[in-house]
């Protein structure tokens, strides 16, 4: 488990040095928590070098990357996702299978700092030698997903996981970001119906390939059936994603361990029909061009932000627009044909 705080210093540190990348990704393949750390650590760095060193580590790996079963999980706050995410990976260990969650903790708005409780939340879990946690700030990032969510996912995979959870945010962003980069979305919902149900959004329902509704147990039971009845009528009325799989719905109880077989079995399933129909091969495939197109666009509005032409000259056209004096798509292109002119 990784125990040590995320460090992201601001300007280099004279003398340092960084790890050799083929003794950290030998170390990584041989499943070495401490390396593994270190390595997400380098990849969620802002410093230049460290990404240069994070680059060259994921191109080691990448061989070994792709055998795991990527689930991503989402559901509103107080739904239960740790609760769940620590229940499920429980059963998984039992399994024989290594888990590593991928905790995406909200950042402040004002500050750019992070909670990082999901390992307190998952105690359990966090002691289980087999599971791997890692809490990552959003840092505002859409859909609740930190930017380099994806090229840790790559570093758990090639350290031998065979189950990895994106556990996202969940505040009512958009969840685009972690469909694009998980097998099966996975929507936690909490028992009522009605009202609740007119609460979520279309497009998240839209995204999810299986349903479950948390906190079946106790009292809450009759209201989970009847939420479960509703949600599979609400999804039947959208099209799927995929003309080989038709969403699920299923109760489960992660504080009575019930539920989770079946939840598993589904996702198993899942698995085996997207694979013998060749539909996951195409969608790695679709994520990965999206993955590159979307680290092209926040690559070249950092590169708008720093070039030495545009630095000076966005500030004002930030005002001008602000006032009315010249339209966004007319400083937008003032900003690109600078950056252009300047290669």
């Amino acid at each position: 488990m990784d125990k040590s705080p995320q460090k992201t210093a601001e300007k280099p540190a004279r003398g340092r040095s960084l790890p050799d990348v083929a003794e950290m990704a030998a170390a990584i393949r041989k499943g070495n928590r401490r390396a593994l750390a270190r390595g997400i650590t380098h990849v969620e760095s802002s410093r230049a070098d460290d990404q240069e060193f994070a680059q060259k580590l994921l191109a080691e790996l990448l061989p070994e990357t792709g055998n795991a079963v990527r689930i991503g999980l989402s559901g509103a706050p107080g739904v239960g996702k740790s609760t769940f995410t620590e229940a499920l990976g429980g059963f998984l260990t039992g399994e024989g299978l290594k888990i590593a969650v991928l905790a995406v903790d909200p950042s402040s708005a004002r500050t750019g700092g992070s909670i990082l409780g999901d390992k307190t939340r998952m105690e359990e879990l966090a002691r289980n030698p087999d599971a791997f946690i890692r809490p990552s700030p959003s840092g505002g990032t859409l859909g609740g997903v930190a930017r380099r969510t994806r090229e840790a996912m790559l570093l758990v995979e090639a350290a031998g996981f065979d189950v990895v959870i994106v556990e996202t945010v969940g505040v009512g962003q958009s969840e685009t970001a972690v469909a694009d980069m998980v097998d099966m979305f996975l929507l936690l919902l909490s028992p009522g119906g009605g009202d609740e149900l007119q609460g979520i959004k279309r497009g998240i329902m839209e995204l999810a390939d299986l349903v479950v509704v948390n906190k079946a147990d106790g009292d809450l039971l009759p209201a989970a059936k009847r939420a479960a009845i509703e949600y599979k009528t609400a999804l039947h009325l959208m099209r799927p994603k995929t003309q080989h799989w038709t969403p699920e719905v299923q109760l489960v109880s992660a504080i009575e361990n019930k539920g989770l077989p079946e939840v598993w079995e589904t996702v198993r399933r899942y698995e085996e029909v997207m694979r013998e129909t060749g539909t996951l091969t195409e969608m790695r495939a679709a994520q990965s061009r999206a993955w590159m197109w979307t680290e092209l666009r926040e690559g070249l509005m950092a590169h708008v932000r720093t070039h030495e032409g545009t630095k000076k000259r966005l500030a004002s056209l930030e005002g001008e627009v602000a006032r009315g004096e010249v339209t966004p798509t007319a400083a937008a292109r003032e900003l690109l044909a600078l950056v252009l002119k300047d290669g």
